[in-house]
């Protein structure tokens, strides 16, 4: 990437605070102990997670980029960031779903920066090639700034029926620049069955990565229509921070915060109110289960980190 990407303006959030449920039998067996998939070494010499965390910052200024950890997580993220430049670090005092999750940070950057645009990364997910997939976040983010009022989120064309992923079905072209669509949803289908998977393709249905770009008010705005109760909490903690309250009050507001999920409590109830863009040229794939990743690592032609033999097992 070039040195330029650096001068984006724009914020980064990096989601590390899950814990890969499905992914523990393999990994215990493989490891010996339980681990987030995040912060595991599936291939090459990183983790997920330190693989994300240096991607995020080829286009974004450190400090303007904000982790979120989970306490549990603490001494395993850590020492991943150790000797990387990698801006804010949060820790969720619980994990309390993705929803708490994207606001935590989000309550953070508004307090600087309320007219920014941030790029929401999870960081348990493949893509390759990564300089291609950069280059579409960038122009994800330039689209933010002119469609202000719809988060974006980044949707990869599916080669094969899927059952556990999120589905964003498009509904018509809201405009073209250089020859990307930005489409509007005409719904969202979250974990369907194969008929549902079917009607899916036949209707140009995209996997959702929940890659999400977005103008801070945009998401913000969404949050307060359909999870007030949590919002009124991030309310609170933005007038605390920089204060002496603020590590009081960000325990407080946890002790009462509700499980919130993006997807199932947000966006699959606004379709009209998001916008989606085609990953065009970039393999993305979301590592929940080892034979995922072994099929997406023979495509790309790489070695996996664990053998074989720990697939049987799970």
């Amino acid at each position: 990437m070039k040195n330029a990407y650096r001068q984006s303006p724009h914020w980064a959030v990096i989601l590390a605070g899950g814990n890969g449920v499905r992914m523990q039998p393999m990994i215990q067996q493989w490891l010996g102990k339980p681990k987030p998939k995040q912060y595991c070494t599936f291939f090459g010499n990183k983790s997920m997670f330190q693989y994300t965390v240096d991607r995020a910052i080829l286009l974004t200024k450190p400090e303007r980029t904000v982790t979120v950890i989970a306490r549990n997580h603490e001494p395993e993220a850590w020492a991943q960031l150790d000797g990387r430049a990698c801006g804010k670090v949060l820790v969720q005092p619980k994990n309390c779903d993705t929803g708490p999750g994207i606001f935590l940070p989000l309550t953070y950057i508004r307090e600087k920066d309320p007219i920014g645009t941030v790029v929401i990364y999870p960081s348990d997910h493949f893509v390759y090639p990564e300089h291609r997939f950069l280059e579409l976040i960038e122009r994800a983010a330039w689209m933010a700034e002119w469609v202000t009022n719809c988060p974006i989120l980044l949707a990869a064309p599916p080669d094969r029926l899927e059952l556990e992923y999120g589905w964003i079905i498009p509904d018509q072209v809201h405009s073209i620049v250089d020859g990307y669509p930005l489409l509007t949803v005409e719904r969202f289908l979250e974990k369907p069955n194969v008929m549902q998977a079917r009607e899916a393709m036949a209707a140009n249905g995209k996997w959702n990565t929940m890659v999400l770009v977005s103008k801070i008010e945009a998401i913000w705005s969404l949050g307060w229509k359909l999870a007030p109760d949590m919002m009124v909490l991030f309310e609170q903690l933005g007038k605390a921070i920089g204060t002496s309250e603020e590590s009081k009050v960000l325990k407080a507001i946890y002790a009462a915060m509700p499980n919130k999920n993006i997807s199932f409590d947000v966006l699959q109830h606004v379709p009209q109110e998001i916008m989606t863009m085609e990953l065009q040229g970039v393999l993305w794939s979301d590592w929940g289960h080892p034979k995922r990743i072994e099929e997406t690592l023979q495509r790309v032609k790489t070695e996996p980190s664990f053998a074989g033999g720990y697939l049987a097992a799970v």
